[in-house]
């Protein structure tokens, strides 16, 4: 069966129509995608990430919703991804997570806590994912960590940084793994990250700064050697916008990009723009399954082309994508299209390919006329 089923077209129907040349971007008709059943949250969800058939999810919530009912879950939670059932991990954050990374059994957190389950963490913890014990993992962090990304033996660290453990970081950091400690490793920005990613030898670095490693040509996004932080020159995007998410796989670099409007960008391994695709708000949220990309944010069109004016109003014409959107391997806009509420509307997108599965967070309450409050899977 598909991984969700639409008004339109099944996932596997609507790839074969895109294969056989199928013009969805001239189909104003969105085909809806109807979340699976999971809990709600009564507060932002910042972060998703899979490991193995869980999701775990991290904001600045203090309980889960399931049948009506509340179940206390402070800031960091778990779901089933199969059955879409609240899962008993439950350790305590007392403030806002932002971001979540998963590796070798571990789910490090980063945000403005300064304990988890009781435990002097400092907006960096460390949390066993399968008993949400809190490891020996702890850093003293001066500034705000806003993207985590684990890979390469490394965790990765990025956001408005200014030192780890009283030694100056510029926005980025690493540590090995599993010890935790922190790396001689000093890539930096001259202003904030939003964004990481690891792709092989590299890290994909993306945010509102000017130059990576003091070097010209790296505005907004870059990539760096994981092993050393030496600036990868073969990589040149000129992103033209604020870079808020980032994924990358075999057949390239995916950004979401804010700006007047916003845009789901990919990139080639050289910083070449393959396609792009243009929305009338800032896209926060990128994921990539099946060939597909998927995208979220606080848009509510996606433009026919890539001219919008002020206020990211599209110039030549629009189709209806509230919150949610995908894109073919080509740049074509598909069918999929599951409506969400709210202003801030999509924070978060991560995808499991072994269950062929997307789930998202954010500020929503409605997705697909479904009462889905901030959390969704699809």
């Amino acid at each position: 069966m598909p991984f969700f089923s639409t008004k339109i077209l099944g996932h596997a129907a609507l790839v074969s129509a895109m294969a056989l040349g199928s013009v969805f971007a001239m189909n104003d008709v969105a085909a809806a995608a109807k979340p699976q059943a999971t809990p709600s949250f009564n507060g932002p969800v910042y972060a998703v990430a899979y490991s193995g058939t869980t999701v775990f999810v991290g904001g600045s919530f203090t309980a889960a919703i399931v049948g009506g009912k509340k179940v206390s879950r402070q800031r960091l939670a778990a779901v089933d991804a199969r059955s879409g059932n609240l899962l008993p991990w439950a350790p305590s954050a007392d403030a806002t997570v932002r971001a979540l990374a998963i590796s070798a059994g571990v789910v490090y957190a980063a945000g403005d806590f300064s304990a988890i389950s009781g435990k002097k963490r400092d907006s960096l913890a460390g949390i066993t994912a399968a008993s949400g014990a809190v490891t020996s993992f702890q850093h003293k962090v001066s500034g705000q960590i806003n993207a985590l990304s684990a890979g390469s033996g490394r965790l990765f660290a990025g956001g408005r940084i200014t030192a780890i453990d009283g030694k100056a970081r510029a926005n980025l950091a690493a540590f090995a793994l599993p010890a935790g400690t922190l790396k001689n490793w000093k890539a930096g920005t001259d202003d904030t990250v939003h964004a990481l990613t690891v792709a092989g030898s590299r890290l994909y670095v993306g945010g509102r700064f000017h130059k990576v490693n003091d070097a010209r040509s790296t505005l907004r996004l870059a990539a760096v050697d994981t092993s050393t932080g030496a600036l990868q020159t073969g990589f040149r995007p000129a992103a033209a916008s604020a870079v808020y998410a980032l994924t990358a796989d075999s057949t390239g670099v995916y950004a979401a990009h804010g700006g007047q409007g916003g845009r789901a960008v990919r990139y080639n391994a050289k910083g070449v723009i393959k396609w792009s695709r243009v929305f009338d708000g800032d896209v926060q949220a990128i994921t990539r399954l099946g060939g597909i990309t998927y995208v979220g944010g606080h848009f509510d069109n996606a433009c026919t082309t890539a001219r919008n004016a002020a206020q990211g109003v599209c110039s030549d014409g629009s189709l209806r994508r509230i919150k949610f959107a995908a894109v073919g391997t080509d740049g074509t806009l598909t069918g999929w299209a599951p409506e969400a509420n709210g202003v801030v509307g999509v924070r978060a997108l991560a995808a499991a390919p072994e269950l062929g599965q997307i789930s998202a967070g954010g500020d929503f309450t409605v997705v697909a006329g479904t009462s889905t409050k901030r959390f969704a899977s699809f």
